[in-house]
């Protein structure tokens, strides 16, 4: 039986992105990509960044070669503003360059290129 995943609620309102990115198509490259985000090989200034520019969530999925990211942020959240300041914050670029060579992209793109932010096209309506 499937679970879930439990869901932290926070104090205030709170949005949610979604977006996705295709890994290489090779097992040995996706054992390497899921090992890299593991509790013990995850970067922790990579993690802190995060936290820093204001993001209170961040999920990663995966499907084969597919990921799905979900983000959650406080409703005044600003994306284009905090992924800016994300790319500047210690041993960001070092992870893109690392991650880069798993993922099927522009290995020079940045986080923010590579992630195609997905449209909601259902909810559960009230």
């Amino acid at each position: 039986m499937t679970e879930g995943t439990p869901v932290k609620k926070y104090g205030c309102a709170v949005k949610r992105y979604v977006q996705t990115m295709d890994l290489k198509d090779e097992p040995e490259l996706i054992a390497r990509y899921r090992r890299a985000h593991s509790r013990e090989e995850a970067w922790k200034e990579i993690q802190d960044g995060i936290r820093q520019v204001g993001i209170l969530e961040m999920e990663v999925y995966i499907l084969g070669p597919r990921l799905v990211m979900i983000v959650e942020a406080p409703e005044d959240f600003q994306w284009d503003k905090a992924m800016a300041q994300l790319a500047t914050l210690p041993r960001q670029a070092e992870w893109e360059e690392f991650v880069a060579q798993f993922q099927r992209c522009d290995p020079s793109a940045t986080s923010d290129e590579k992630w195609q932010m997905m449209e909601r096209i259902f909810h559960l309506y009230e």
